[in-house]
Order: C-alpha cells, then structure tokens, then sequence
C-alpha cells in the first residue's frame, strides 16, 4: 500500500509530489506527462515569485527540468473512480486497482459542463471509462464525447467492440475506421430513465443509443469521490487542505478561486505536509 496518491500534474500537484519526495514518502503520482495545458498555453506569466516575467513553455520546461531531477514519475493513466473504505482508499485508473493510506486531489477544474441527463444516467448507460465498460457494449451502438486526443486510443478501442460509434471530438480526430462516424455537432442532452437510450445534438437532432462514454481530462469531484463534500462548484478544504474525508486533501485551482500557479503551489505544500502529519498519526 502507498502512503499517498496524488491525482493531476499541475503546479499543485507538482508542488505536492516533490515535497513528499523530498520527505521519502511512497507516492503514485497520476497525470498527464504535458503536465497543464494552463501552464503550457500561458502568453506571459507576471505573478510568480522570481519570475519577473516568463511565459507558460518556459515554466513549463523549468517545471518537467525539476521533476527529472527530483526522479519523479508520473502514471498516465485516467483515474475514474477514488473509494474511501474507511481505512484507506482504493484508486481505479484503467481498470487497476491502487491502494494509499491517503490522497491529494489536484485535477483542476472542468472547463466543459455535464451534459443534461449525464449525472442522473452515470452507470446507466453513461461511462467515464472505456476499458471499464466497452464490453457491455459489444454490438451495439454508442455515442462518444472527447476532449483530448491523449484518449482516442480508447475511441479506437470502443470502435473494436461497438457495431457503430457516433464520435464528437472537440479537435481534429485521426480515428480512421469504418464503423466510426465523426460529428461535427456536440450532444446537449442525454435521454433515457433506467437505461440511455438516445441523445439530442445542439442542432436538434436525436440519436439513438445504448451507451455515451465521455472521454475527458477532469471528472467532476463528487463522481470521482464518493462522499467528497464540494461548496460552489469547488472541492470544500481547511487551511490544511483536508476534505471532510480522514486521509484526503486537496490542492489548486479544484479547492477555488483565485485559478494562480502561485496559489496551487502553495496549496500542494500544505496539502504534502498535512499528508506527513496525517500519516505520522497513523504511526502512534
């Protein structure tokens, strides 16, 4: 079992990795090897302490140039689900089970809304994980949502199984197979009541079909934790970044405004160091 899991790769996240390193702690740190887009994608950064002025690529290298030297690895795999046993947690990242004595939630925020109909027909039809749930779906007809390319492996995966795929990417797709057809519209809405069974596109038009997975770099909080407690859109944590579960904390733009490189840093801080007291505890 692992001291802590630390889910997003962001500053907070980084922040958190690093000093859980520094003090020997067994961590798996989950995320994208590009790091935040956020940070990747900023013109001009004028607010970080010893950085009069640097853009996002430059942090961006000075960042993955300080996780190289800690000897950080990061896991790219999608976590779709964080159980609270009690105890400890159990963390599934596509289909594989982790365990941790604790967590640090640092994932951001979502930029893009749940669709109407999504969170009432979550495990009913609606799917955050392809290789979780692809099987059910074997010969049948499906709708996917992505926004990130690092997924269309799995859109490839489902196309594998499914007797036709309705694909809405938010880029331009390289999924080339026959049973894949690409829309250029977007699904606003999600029917069915104890199954899916069809979907309306912004255009109007509806669609039938028996599952929509949705293929995204966040996943709002209260459907990746159970339990997890949020006030305003936002993960609810203390001073020390501890949530109202025992053993889980969190960190950057996912705990509130201000969305600052600053702020998530100084917050994955004190989330690492709530996690050495946490586990300290645990001890006596």
């Amino acid at each position: 079992m692992y001291d802590c899991i630390i889910i997003g790769t962001g500053p907070g996240g980084l922040s958190a990795a690093l000093n859980l390193k520094i003090h020997q702690k067994d961590v798996v740190w989950f995320g994208s090897k590009d790091l935040s887009d956020k940070v990747t994608k900023a013109e001009k950064i004028t607010n970080y302490p010893g950085f009069p002025e640097i853009s996002g690529a430059e942090l961006f290298e000075k960042f993955h140039a300080h996780i190289a030297r800690a000897g950080l690895g990061i896991t790219e795999k999608t976590v779709t689900n964080v159980m609270y046993s009690g105890s400890h947690f159990m963390v599934l990242a596509e289909n594989e089970v982790y365990e941790a004595k604790t967590v640090i939630l640092a994932m951001g925020v979502m930029a893009a809304k749940l669709m109407e109909g999504e969170e009432e027909l979550l495990g009913k039809g609606v799917s955050y994980c392809a290789t979780c749930d692809g099987m059910l779906y074997k010969g049948k007809k499906i709708a996917v949502v992505c926004n990130a390319p690092k997924f269309e492996h799995e859109v490839e995966y489902l196309a594998d199984l499914a007797s036709e795929v309705l694909y809405f990417p938010t880029f331009e797709s390289k999924v080339d197979k026959e049973n894949v057809k690409i829309g250029k519209d977007a699904p606003v809405k999600i029917h069915g009541e104890e199954r899916v069974t069809s979907i309306t596109l912004r255009s109007g038009a509806t669609e039938e079909v028996d599952g929509v997975f949705c293929l995204r770099n966040a996943i709002v909080p209260t459907k990746l934790v159970s339990g997890l407690k949020v006030e305003h859109g936002h993960i609810a944590a203390d001073r020390r970044m501890a949530t109202n579960l025992s053993g889980c904390f969190a960190a950057g733009d996912c705990t509130g405004r201000p969305y600052q490189y600053a702020k998530a840093v100084g917050e994955g801080n004190v989330a690492a160091h709530s996690v050495i007291d946490f586990l300290a505890s645990l001890e006596k």
